[in-house]
Order: structure tokens, then C-alpha cells, then sequence
């Protein structure tokens, strides 16, 4: 009899990053289906894979000194055969190699990675660029899984589909209405508009769908107390902010799954609704590592919209680091792919 194959996909940064290799779990599971998989990511973002079929188990690291030989004594324990460090960090190229992970591959080539004796799978300095969940499936690519199947997924139960329902009515949520998601912040993981911008994007969605039953609802934690005062002086019931209510990202999660249509720049909760194969209108900027082409919704449902190259090139430095982004994307494009029946 084969040994049974024991895999362990590592990715400890953040939400939207750690969605990308859902795929991955996905397609193992299906080249290989008597294997164990297990994740190891960070406690924040280990919702990600609450219910997923195709895991045995999860592993988290808070990225503390303390807990470093914990993760390896855990580690240890399940015997891996296989270890696929998607996201590269020193400290988990020598936890795998502690932890006793057989054959170890990860993302690139460093000292690290010669020094843990793992074999580098690169990314060519994304000169042929192609979508982040393409470059997390080189990896499983590398160990036999045959794979163009890039659909991000996360999964709810029965329970958390009523609980999510029952959130959103508490809180003033019809659940009969559109249900518009706009998410303000992206936690500086990626370009946005201010908050000035999604207010006039608020008010002109009002505006043009006065007639309409649909509810605006507000989930990023990053809001201002002046764009809140400015929401409220509104004075339409029809926007409810749940940023206070939604304190746990399985929360924010399950009532995103219960969205009509999610607004928001390329940040971990636009993820989230690609996830659930929610409607999406995403706002990207046009450098190659925030693009719609490398960080873009999945789902055929979904809307990216991108700066485009003339405008970038006429108004951003080369190096990026002046970014005219706010200016570049107006507000009525996002407006015109907006439909509510």
C-alpha cells in the first residue's frame, strides 16, 4: 500500500491573501482524496476555512516568539509528507523544517530557503503576470495536482445562514430589500478612494434609485466619526452601519454572503463575497501588484474596474509611490454597473 500523502499549505498574512488557497486545498483533495490536509494560517484568519470539506485540520500561529515550537511540536505531530509555504516567512520555512515536513517547497528563492533545504517554486518577478491564485496553484502544480480550476471558496452552515439573517434584521436590514454592501476601508493592504468619494457614491445611488427597495449597508471598521456624522445627516434609514456589530470576520463573513452587491476597493472583504460568489463591483489601481489581472474577482458575476494605463502613466510616479488612484477612478463608473430591478 502508498503511504498516505499528508499535505500542509502554509499562508499566515492576510484575509484576502489567505482565500487565494482555498483553490488549492480544493484541487488536492481531488488529485489525492485518501490524503490528510491541513492549513496553517493565523488565528484572525482561520474563519476562512471554518467548514471547508476538503481540510482535516487547522493550525494557527499568532506569529509570537512564544509560540514558534508550539506550531513545531504541532507540526510534528501529523507527520507531513508534504509542505507548500505559499506566502514565504523565515520563521515558517524552519518551522516545516522542525516540524520534520518531509519534501518542502515555497515561493521563491532565499537564504532561508537553502538554509531549510526547500525547493523554490518562482514567480519570474511577475514579468508574465497572472492572477494570485494562479501563482498559489504553482505549488500544488509542483507536486502533481493538474490543475486551471482558480474559484475561491468559502463555506456557511445552515445555522450561520440563519444567524446572518437574523443579524441583518435586528439591525434594520430588510431582508426583502437589495442588499448593497460598500465597504470604506482597505486597511492600506491596497489604493482606495477617500471617504468622500464613497459618500458622494452613497448619495448618487440614492439619488438614481430613490424609486427602489434596496438597503446600503456599511461594514469597514476604518470609518471616520465625520463620514459617520456626514452619513447621518442623510437622514435615510435605508443606510445601516454594521461596522460596530460585525466585530468577528466569521460575522462580517456570513452576512457578506447574505449581499446582493459589494462595493469596495481590492481588500480582504471583496474576497470574501468572491468567495461566496457574490456580486462584486471592485475598484482597482493599474500597477501591476494591486491590478484587476493579479487581484480581481473570480467570480463571472463580478465587476473590476481598473485606472486605466493612460491616466497612470500621465499622473502616478514610476516607482509608484505617488499614486493619483482617488483622481483616476470617478465615482459614475462604478455607478453605471450598479442595477437594481
Amino acid at each position: 500500500m502508498k503511504k498516505q500523502r499528508r499535505f500542509l499549505v502554509i499562508r499566515t498574512d492576510r484575509v484576502g491573501d489567505v482565500i487565494m488557497i482555498t483553490p488549492i486545498v480544493r484541487e488536492l483533495r481531488k488529485s489525492f482524496p485518501d490524503s490528510f490536509i491541513s492549513v496553517l494560517t493565523r488565528p484572525q484568519t482561520a474563519d476562512v476555512f471554518k467548514y471547508n470539506p476538503y481540510i482535516n485540520s487547522i493550525i494557527t500561529d499568532d506569529l509570537t516568539d512564544d509560540s514558534f515550537w508550539n506550531v513545531v511540536s504541532e507540526i510534528g505531530k501529523n507527520n507531513f509528507t508534504h509542505g507548500l509555504l505559499v506566502f514565504p516567512t523565515e520563521r515558517a520555512a524552519f518551522q516545516m523544517f522542525f516540524g520534520g515536513v518531509k519534501k518542502r517547497y515555497m515561493t521563491g528563492f532565499r537564504l532561508y530557503s537553502i538554509l531549510t533545504l526547500c525547493r523554490g517554486v518562482s514567480r519570474n518577478k511577475y514579468r508574465n503576470l497572472k492572477h494570485e491564485a494562479d501563482y498559489c496553484m504553482d505549488l500544488a502544480r509542483r507536486i502533481g495536482v493538474k490543475c486551471y480550476n482558480l474559484k475561491v471558496e468559502m463555506f456557511i452552515s445552515e445555522e450561520e445562514s440563519l444567524k446572518a439573517e437574523q443579524i441583518l434584521k435586528i439591525n434594520g436590514v430588510p431582508l426583502n430589500s437589495y442588499k448593497i454592501f460598500i465597504h470604506t476601508g482597505s486597511g492600506n493592504s491596497a489604493p482606495n478612494w477617500s471617504e468622500e468619494k464613497y459618500l458622494i457614491l452613497i448619495k448618487k445611488i440614492i439619488e438614481k434609485f430613490n424609486d427602489k427597495n434596496f438597503s446600503i449597508i456599511l461594514t469597514a471598521k476604518e470609518m471616520t466619526e465625520n463620514f459617520l456624522r456626514k452619513i447621518k445627516d442623510i437622514n435615510d434609514k435605508r443606510i445601516i452601519d454594521l461596522s460596530r456589530v460585525l466585530v468577528s470576520l466569521r460575522d462580517l463573513s456570513i452576512c457578506i454572503s447574505k449581499a446582493d452587491l459589494f462595493i469596495s476597493s481590492s481588500t480582504g472583504p471583496a474576497h470574501i463575497a468572491d468567495a461566496f460568489n457574490i456580486k462584486a463591483i471592485v475598484i482597482h489601481c493599474h500597477r501591476n501588484v494591486s491590478s484587476a489581472k493579479h487581484w480581481g474577482m473570480l467570480n463571472e458575476k463580478s465587476i473590476n474596474l481598473e485606472v486605466s494605463e493612460e491616466f497612470c502613466n500621465a499622473n502616478c510616479s514610476s516607482d509608484k509611490k505617488i499614486c493619483k488612484f482617488e483622481e483616476g477612478m470617478k465615482v459614475e463608473e462604478v455607478l453605471n454597473h450598479i442595477v437594481i430591478n
